[in-house]
């Protein structure tokens, strides 16, 4: 946890912003995988961290806008619980190390159902079966209609208070991009023909989990990258195939990173590969200079599409004018997707509010188009800011065919040179950025990038 008053700041600044009533916020509880006894490794919702730092199942807390006063509903271990899982703070002394004085039994919150209704309540939407049930019990609306009645007010508030990282989330971050890195650096050096997929996996996430509470998201590993989030770990490296990895750490208090690196199965690119590889390399770099206090990251997306869609035509797979291809999103046959997303106690930072609130606002909205309407984050940047970028090309057969036989896009695509590339994968290379007063910093040692880096550890 931080210092007790972070939490106090954050909960009195969430207090004066909301005005009045009452904020309910859900912590998590344990989740079975095949029987009660035998759950998921336990993580706790990000906003519940966010505001009261408690990294224990079965808690819930209330902040009381109007009497001043923060509850956190909770139960004493029992003596079962000492057999099995030894002693633990009583959850009054828990609540007190994050700045709580206000403690009850779980089971009165159910109790207090009655005056919640009475007061003006807010709450984020929930993503969890078991606390749209435990709302609705003590909201006495139906589950189904929560995320029609939750707070907009709210979602903007707590948006607005975590996109900007002070510094002891940065620090954070910062460890889980250390780990990343030994991630990423060992998956280089262990990607040789013949070794599975899944042994790779396997190692990085133990790397993970060595060094903070485990990955951020599902590993992506694979040599078939034309899938944009491929978890099929099942084949084994053969070599002159190109081997994508997405892959993150969570630090111990659940801050994340999350990198992608793309590596030749021994070591060497081909001169087909190194030409495609060359133009997503020089997209990341791009976009990473652009990066900076009031640039919208819409435009930044757009200029990393102008870059790809530049190369491509160099190499004869895209024709026509460079900035009328981007506009009409040709350029999206061959990336289909966004430049990047805020990251935080989420690596897709806050997007159980709802990607739309968090990534866009009154000023900045998304483009209804093919590949730009996939870009989750295109509001203007600010200071302290943590966002990803992370360009890359694919070749995907059945997106090719299809555009093809519709004529899609015709004018600016060459469809008879781009089926020499149909058996190519795709390449994705994505870095951490924080944006800083006058420009961005990647966070972390950066990991290995070029083609001469990457060659001298295998």
């Amino acid at each position: 946890m931080f210092e007790k008053q972070i939490y106090i700041a954050r909960r009195n600044r969430l207090r004066d912003k909301v005005g009045s009533g009452v904020v309910l916020i859900p912590g998590n509880t344990e989740s079975p995988m095949n029987y009660p006894d035998n759950t998921y490794h336990f993580r706790q919702d990000s906003t519940f961290l966010y505001l009261f730092g408690l990294d224990i199942p079965g808690l819930f807390g209330i902040i009381d806008a109007d009497s001043g006063n923060d509850t956190i509903f909770g139960d004493d271990i029992t003596m079962e619980d000492i057999i099995w899982m030894g002693t633990k703070p009583s959850v009054k002394d828990l609540a007190g190390s994050v700045g709580v004085k206000n403690t009850l039994p779980f089971k009165e919150l159910f109790n207090s159902s009655a005056h919640l209704k009475d007061n003006r309540i807010h709450f984020i939407p929930p993503y969890r079966a078991e606390n749209k049930l435990l709302l609705q019990e003590i909201t006495g609306i139906q589950a189904s209609l929560l995320s029609t009645y939750s707070s907009m007010e709210l979602i903007r508030i707590m948006v607005e208070m975590r996109s900007a990282k002070d510094r002891e989330e940065i620090s954070e971050i910062e460890k889980a991009c250390e780990t990343g890195y030994q991630m990423h650096v060992t998956a280089m050096k262990m990607a040789k023909p013949g070794v599975m997929e899944q042994e790779i996996a396997g190692t990085i996430e133990g790397i993970a989990h060595a060094g903070g509470s485990g990955t951020s998201f599902p590993t992506i590993l694979t040599q078939n990258g034309q899938t944009l989030h491929n978890h099929d770990h099942s084949f084994k490296l053969e070599k002159g195939r190109l081997m994508i990895v997405d892959a993150g750490a969570e630090s111990n208090m659940h801050y994340a990173s999350d990198f992608t690196r793309t590596i030749p199965v021994g070591g060497q690119f081909t001169q087909k590969q190194l030409d495609i590889y060359n133009i997503v390399l020089k997209a990341n770099n791009t976009t990473t200079a652009l990066i900076k206090p009031g640039e919208t990251y819409l435009s930044i997306h757009l200029k990393a599409a102008e870059v790809i869609a530049s190369g491509l035509k160099e190499l004869g797979l895209m024709k026509g004018d460079v900035h009328e291809a981007v506009a009409n999103g040709a350029h999206a046959l061959f990336f289909p997707h966004g430049l990047g997303h805020m990251m935080g106690l989420d690596v897709h930072d806050m997007e159980d509010y709802g990607q739309i609130h968090v990534g866009y606002d009154d000023e900045i909205h998304p483009i209804n188009q093919f590949g730009t309407a996939y870009l989750r984050f295109g509001r203007r940047l600010q200071k302290d800011f943590v966002i990803t970028n992370e360009p890359g090309i694919y070749f995907i057969p059945a997106l090719i065919e299809q555009w093809e036989k519709e004529k899609t896009n015709n004018t600016f695509i060459n469809f008879s040179k781009v089926k020499d590339y149909l058996d190519f994968g795709g390449i994705r290379l994505e870095d951490d950025i924080l944006v800083t007063e006058t420009g961005a910093r990647i966070l972390g040692n950066r990991i290995p990038i070029t083609p001469d880096e990457i060659g001298l550890l295998q």
